[in-house]
């Protein structure tokens, strides 16, 4: 198994999660929602597997590149 990180291109806000620890993702799903100069920017799986971390909640800010979550591959 393969743990694959999530990172996000912007610097902004964590507007809302819409997954959960746990969940299986499928490559290109949406795992959360990045709010940065009044623009959302959807952070997209990279993978399929199941979302193993979050390292972010909803408020949080990040920088360009941080990683957000982490998914494991079968």
């Amino acid at each position: 198994m393969a743990k694959i990180d999530t990172e996000t291109p912007v610097t902004g806000t964590i507007w809302k999660l819409l997954t959960s620890v746990g969940d299986s993702v499928t490559q290109g799903q949406t795992l959360l929602i990045v709010e940065a100069m009044k623009m959302e920017i959807p952070i997209e799986a990279p993978a399929s597997g199941t979302l193993t971390e979050l390292k972010v909640n909803e408020g949080d800010m990040v920088s360009e590149d941080d990683i957000v979550a982490v998914i494991e591959t079968a």
